[in-house]
């Protein structure tokens, strides 16, 4: 059993016992954005003095970019610009969540933030109505670097059992996944489904259909959510796409993808055509499904495991070892969307949709 973080062992009744206190009409707003390293996130909390009613009632703040990756400690503060609300299910109603988006001192988009690039492209394609689905694998795991339940030494049963597993001898950290998914619920993040995966100790949870720039906006939080949910049990959310090298499954973070002309009658012939933008531009989409360049992708997509080759496009209907898969029943409807398999589970979703959007709609001079 891999050992969990200290402060899981503290009193959580003597927690809820200050939960429960009045809070005298003030509001709690915790702020969170992406650090510098493009996969970690942060927050931080400031008093309102009443429930902010939408993100415009939400002030600009800053904080130490040196601290996170983002800037020189000669000139270290930082935009925070408030971009989504949610409710926090932590401490409950009237208390807020704020996603920001992060600016240096010039007010330009920090390294890390490609929320603004992305938010471009969707601007010049919202007449195509696309919304994108995310399948985000995920990968439990102890303080000390072990899988959540596996022995202490040697490794658990080799996979087959564990795939939408019930029972304790194959489903490791369900109070895990139960209690995130009632999180998002709370807090209104769009989540529409959760699994387990392949791999022991490892799970999935689907965000969508979201239009545009918000899902990038409803993934990032649902993560958020999940390392905050983690904490609480003293385990670690991995998004490593091979978190455990070997005959194992890797982690993805599988988009769906559908536009108007896609899901009307015929869309099938829309779906192919964007199939063709996407293979000629193979190389350009790995260098950006992880936040190394394709180095952790390269781990991932052996050919595998249910996965594609990282060297060569492919697709297919219902074929889970393709680049792109068209379900079964969208081949037989001839219509609805396809799923781009290559994103990795520490993907940026704003880097995947933009470049989905931008090959499949945009021609390149007007990229």
């Amino acid at each position: 059993m891999a050992s969990a973080s200290p402060s899981s062992h503290l009193n959580k009744a003597v927690r809820q016992s200050y939960m429960m206190l009045s809070q005298a009409g003030k509001c709690q707003v915790t702020y969170v954005w992406i650090d510098g390293t493009g996969e970690g996130l942060r927050s931080k909390i400031r008093t309102m003095d009443t429930e902010p009613e939408s993100i415009e009632d939400i002030p600009e703040w800053n904080f130490d970019g040196s601290s996170t990756w983002q800037a020189e400690g000669s000139n270290s503060d930082m935009y925070l610009i408030p971009v989504r609300m949610f409710r926090d299910p932590f401490t409950l109603d009237p208390n807020k969540l704020v996603l920001c988006e992060v600016l240096k001192y010039n007010r330009l988009p920090a390294e890390s933030n490609h929320r603004d690039s992305c938010n471009k492209v969707m601007e010049k394609v919202k007449e195509h109505c696309i919304w994108f689905g995310m399948e985000q694998e995920y990968t439990l795991f102890g303080i000390d670097g072990h899988p959540f339940s596996w022995p202490p030494s040697g490794y658990p049963s080799p996979q087959g059992p564990y795939y939408c597993s019930v029972g304790a001898n194959n489903a490791y950290g369900r109070d895990i996944v139960e209690c995130h998914y009632k999180a998002c619920l709370y807090a209104g993040v769009k989540i529409c489904g959760t699994n387990a995966e392949v791999m022991p100790s490892q799970w999935e949870f689907q965000v969508g259909p979201c239009g545009g720039i918000e899902m990038g906006d409803q993934l990032w939080v649902a993560r958020f959510l999940l390392h905050r949910v983690c904490e609480d049990f003293g385990v670690v959310a991995s998004l490593d796409p091979k978190p455990v090298m070997g005959n194992w499954n890797g982690a993805g973070c599988h988009t769906n993808v559908s536009t108007k002309q896609m899901r009307e009658e015929g869309g099938l012939k829309h779906i192919d055509q964007a199939i063709v933008k996407l293979s000629k531009n193979h190389r350009e989409h790995i260098l950006v499904y992880d936040p190394h360049e394709g180095k952790d992708n390269v781990r991932r997509l052996t050919g595998l495991h249910e996965t594609s080759s990282i060297k060569d496009f492919s697709s297919g209907v219902a074929d889970r070892s393709a680049s792109i898969r068209i379900p079964r029943e969208v081949g037989q409807n001839g219509r609805g969307y396809f799923e781009d398999r290559r994103p990795a589970a520490n993907c940026d979703p704003y880097l995947v949709t933009r470049a989905i959007a931008q090959t499949c709609l945009l021609d390149p001079e007007v990229q």
